[in-house]
C-alpha cells in the first residue's frame, strides 16, 4: 500500500490511477443502471430520452463530478473532514453526506444478498412459474408494512455473507481491497453482461424490443418530468453529491488527472446504462413474443420487480436459462457489491478520520453495526417495505438536499467555486472554464430544487406506496431526521486523528482566493 504525506498527513493512495478509476465506476455502475435506466427511458420518451439524458450529463452529472473530485482531492478527506478543512460550520454537511452513505448502505446490502441468493436459485429455476408470488411471499416471506422481528433465513445468511466480504475488503484497505477488488470486478462485469446482451439480442423478438426501447417520441422533450427523469437518472447513477467521489477523490494520488479520470467515469457509466437497456428490452422483447403480446403491455418494467418478477420469467423462457441466470444475477451482484464498497469506505474512512482508529479497527466497527442493523431491519417478513420506504425517502428528499446544500454553500455562500476550479486545472490536461461555475452554481441547483420540491410535495400530499402515515413518518421521514440530527451531533465532538484538521495545508499551493469582488473584496488564505 502507498501513502501521500503533505502538511504532515499521510493517508492511503490508488496505487495508479487506473485502481481510482475502475473504483470510481464501480461506485457508479450499480442496480440502478440495469433495473432502472431501461424502464425511465422507455416511460420518458424512448429514443428522445437520450437527448435530456446527454443534456443533464454535461449540464450536471459530470460538473458536480468534478465538484467531488476537487473537494476530495484537494482537501485529502472523506466528506466531513474535507468540509471542515475548507469551513468548521461546514464540516455537519460532510456528517449528512456520511450518514447518508450509512442508511443507503445497510438496505443496499439487501438488495445484493436477494441477487446473491438468485444466482443460485437461477441454475434450476427455483422461482417456478409464478415468479411474482416466489419473490413475494415464497423469498421474502412479504407480510405488510409494519415493524416485524421475524427472520427470513433465506435472506439473512446471504446477507451475512455480504457484510463478512465487506469488512475483508474494508480491513485490506484502498490499494489491496479496494482497487484489487474493482480491478478484477469491473472487467468481469462488462464481459459478463455483454455476452448476456449479445445473447439477448439474438433472440426471437429482440427487435421489436429495441424498437420499443429506441422509437423516439418526440412529444417527450415537451415534458418537463421527462428532463427531471433524465437529471434525476444521471444524478443518482454517478453515485455523485454524498461523500461517496469525495473519499475516492482523497485516496488518489495528489498528482492525478482528475478531469480526464471523470470523463472517463462518467461516459463509462453511461455506456453501460445504454448497454444494459439493449439488454434488457431485447429479452423483454424475446418475452413479449413468446406471451404473443405487445412489449407495452408486459407489467414490472422497472425496479426490483424487474430484475425480480420479470426477468427471472424471461430467464426461464431462454434457451441455456441456467448459464444466462448466473450471468444476470452474477452481474447485479458485482455492480452491487463495488458499489455498497464505495458506500462503506466512505463511512469506515470518516470515523478514521474523525477518531483516529486504525483501518482494521474502524472496518470491524462499521460493519459490524451496519450488518446488525441491515439483518434486523431488512431480512425480516416486513423488510421489503422497510427497504422500499427508506430507499425513496433517504434518496429524494436527503442525497437531493445534500446536493443542493453541497452547491450552493461551495459556489455561493463561501465562494469556493473558482479555487476549486483552479485546482482542478492545475493538476489535469482538462481545463474547466467559467461556464464550470454557472452549471455547479446555477443549472444543476435549478433542477435539483424542482426535483426536491416535486418529490417532496408528492409523499406530503400523495404520501408513498399506499403505505400508512405511521409507516412512512417513522421509516422515510425518520430516516432524513435521523440523518440530520446525527450530523449535528458528530460535529460536536474535537478532532482526534492523525493530523490537525486546522493546519492542514493544500496543495498545490494557489493564489490567494478572493471573496466577492471589487474595492471591499476580503481576501482569504485558504489553510
Amino acid at each position: 500500500m502507498t501513502s501521500a504525506k503533505a502538511g504532515g498527513e499521510h493517508r492511503d493512495t490508488f496505487t495508479r490511477n487506473s485502481g481510482f478509476i475502475f473504483a470510481a465506476i464501480g461506485s457508479a455502475v450499480g442496480l440502478g443502471n440495469i433495473w432502472r435506466f431501461p424502464g425511465v427511458a422507455y416511460e420518458s420518451g424512448g429514443g428522445a430520452f437520450l437527448i435530456p439524458y446527454l443534456v443533464a450529463l454535461l449540464t450536471a452529472g459530470i460538473p458536480i463530478l468534478f465538484l467531488d473530485y476537487a473537494v476530495g482531492h484537494r482537501f485529502r478527506g472523506t466528506a466531513p473532514l474535507s468540509f471542515r478543512r475548507i469551513k468548521k460550520p461546514v464540516e455537519s454537511l460532510g456528517w449528512f453526506q456520511t450518514g447518508l452513505l450509512f442508511v443507503i448502505g445497510v438496505y443496499y446490502a439487501a438488495v445484493i444478498a436477494w441477487a446473491l441468493s438468485y444466482f443460485f436459485f437461477s441454475f434450476k429455476q427455483s422461482w417456478g412459474e409464478d415468479t411474482a408470488t416466489f419473490f413475494v411471499e415464497d423469498y421474502l416471506k412479504a407480510d405488510e408494512p409494519g415493524v416485524s422481528t421475524t427472520l427470513v433465513g433465506g435472506v439473512a445468511i446471504p446477507l451475512v455473507v455480504v457484510w463478512l466480504a465487506v469488512l475483508v475488503v474494508l480491513a485490506l484497505g484502498v490499494a489491496k481491497g479496494i482497487e484489487k477488488v474493482n480491478i478484477v470486478f469491473i472487467p468481469l462485469l462488462f464481459v459478463a453482461f455483454a455476452a448476456l446482451v449479445i445473447r439477448a439480442v439474438t433472440l426471437p423478438g429482440a427487435a421489436e424490443g429495441l424498437n420499443a426501447l429506441f422509437t423516439p417520441h418526440w412529444d417527450a422533450l415537451t415534458d418537463l418530468d421527462v428532463w427531471i427523469a433524465a437529471y434525476s437518472q444521471i444524478f443518482f447513477s454517478l453515485s455523485i453529491a454524498f461523500g461517496i467521489m469525495i473519499a475516492y477523490a482523497s485516496f488518489q494520488r495528489r498528482k492525478a488527472n482528475m478531469t480526464s479520470s471523470g470523463l472517463v467515469v462518467a461516459f463509462a457509466n453511461s455506456s453501460f446504462e445504454i448497454l444494459a437497456g439493449i439488454g434488457v428490452f431485447s429479452a423483454l422483447g424475446f418475452f413479449a413474443y413468446q406471451q404473443q403480446i405487445a412489449v407495452g403491455e408486459l407489467e414490472g418494467l422497472t425496479g426490483p420487480s424487474l430484475s425480480f418478477i420479470t426477468f427471472p420469467a424471461v430467464i426461464s423462457e431462454m434457451p441455456g436459462s441456467a448459464f444466462f441466470g448466473a450471468l444476470f444475477f452474477g452481474s447485479l451482484v458485482i455492480a452491487g457489491f463495488t458499489s455498497l464498497i464505495s458506500l462503506m469506505i466512505g463511512v469506515s474512512s470518516a470515523i478514521q478520520d474523525k477518531w483516529g482508529l486504525s483501518r482494521r479497527t474502524a472496518a470491524v466497527s462499521v460493519s459490524l453495526v451496519c450488518g446488525l442493523i441491515s439483518i434486523a431491519l431488512f431480512s425480516t417478513t416486513s423488510g421489503l417495505f422497510t427497504l422500499d420506504t427508506v430507499d425513496n425517502y433517504a434518496n429524494n428528499i436527503g442525497v437531493v438536499t445534500s446536493a443542493i446544500l453541497m452547491s450552493v454553500i461551495l459556489v455561493w455562500v463561501l465562494r469556493r467555486g473558482d479555487m476549486l476550479r483552479r485546482h482542478l486545472n492545475a493538476v489535469s490536461t482538462f481545463k474547466l472554464g467559467k461556464i464550470w461555475l454557472g452549471l455547479v452554481g446555477v443549472v444543476a441547483p435549478v433542477f435539483l430544487i424542482i426535483m426536491l420540491v416535486q418529490r417532496a410535495y408528492s409523499v406530503i400530499v400523495d404520501g408513498y406506496e399506499g403505505y400508512p402515515t405511521w409507516y412512512t413518518t417513522t421509516f422515510g421521514w425518520g430516516s432524513v431526521i435521523l440523518v440530520s440530527v446525527a450530523a449535528v451531533l458528530l460535529t460536536l465532538p474535537s478532532w482526534k486523528g492523525r493530523d490537525d484538521p486546522d493546519t492542514f495545508l493544500p496543495w498545490p499551493p494557489l493564489p490567494e482566493d478572493v471573496r466577492g469582488s471589487g474595492p471591499h473584496a476580503r481576501k482569504e488564505t485558504v489553510r
